[in-house]
């Protein structure tokens, strides 16, 4: 059976671990080739190995990539034509935690280095795709991980929240200039997704925790995350760009504010439960 991403080459950052992960391997499930990149060249290569260990290993490849880095980003970028032929899908969902604390105490080079990854890399990864999508003349999209943080004042730090906000606007700007040439840009927006970043080990603690503060009573899984963006990256969404698709179990239509309690207490810190990984 043919799968819905047959014939389309995808890059997909922070594919190491978590939400990238699992989409890395769910993009090859349904017949794209895949750059997957990371950061973390390990968790990078293990990616490849589970890819192999499901016989998906030839149409996979890894590329370390510092996201806040332009020069890393297009080098990411070409790889997908030097490999693959072709770009069609560029998969920005890289990041991590960033800055934590009051608005009072934030350190200000912290601060800069989460646009740095969360915004800096997210227009990156755009610019250069684009880049290669222009040139290629025949569409393609843009999928940008953002958070139910950037929808609202109440689901994570400031500094995240900023970025994620930043993310989606950007993205809906996207949008509406590349229309005209059949490229499309849209931000999938998890809730409270227990990956790897999150749960640290504790994984059934945390399943509790995200079961006990969110409408839909279960955590959300990377692998939810990964089924939005087949989504968006198949052509059932042809006419689908400048949107946000939230996938949070609920969250937002209760009230960012419905898990404030239970998240405070798992994370005094002011950690944020919607983050993807680098």
């Amino acid at each position: 059976m043919a799968g819905r991403l047959d014939g389309k080459v995808a890059v997909i950052t922070g594919g190491g671990s978590g939400i990238g992960r699992d989409s890395v391997l769910r993009f090859l499930a349904e017949g794209a080739k895949v750059v997957a990149s990371d950061i973390n060249e390990r968790t990078g290569r293990e990616t490849l190995d589970l890819a192999a260990a499901q016989g998906l290993g030839a149409n996979v490849v890894f590329q370390r990539t510092d996201v806040s880095d332009e020069a890393q980003v297009a080098a990411m970028i070409d790889r997908a034509r030097s490999e693959f032929g072709r770009l069609d899908v560029v998969f920005n969902n890289a990041g991590y935690p960033g800055a934590l604390g009051k608005v009072d105490k934030i350190d200000t080079d912290a601060w800069d280095k989460t646009f740095q990854v969360l915004v800096r890399g997210v227009f990156l990864g755009m610019k250069h795709g684009a880049r290669v999508l222009l040139e290629q003349g025949d569409g393609g999209c843009f999928i940008n991980t953002g958070s139910v943080a950037g929808l609202s004042g109440g689901c994570g730090p400031i500094a995240y929240t900023a970025c994620k906000a930043a993310v989606v606007n950007m993205t809906r700007a996207v949008a509406v200039q590349m229309a005209r040439h059949n490229i499309r840009a849209n931000t999938v927006c998890p809730g409270g997704i227990n990956t790897p970043l999150v749960h640290r080990g504790n994984e059934e603690s945390m399943d509790g925790v995200m079961a006990n503060a969110q409408p839909m009573k279960t955590a959300g899984r990377g692998t939810d995350i990964a089924a939005a963006a087949v989504y968006l990256a198949s052509d059932d969404a042809r006419f689908v760009t400048g949107i946000e698709l939230v996938v949070d179990g609920g969250l937002m239509a209760a009230g960012p504010h419905a898990y404030k309690g239970e998240f405070e207490a798992a994370f005094p810190s002011g950690m944020d439960i919607g983050t993807s990984e680098m």
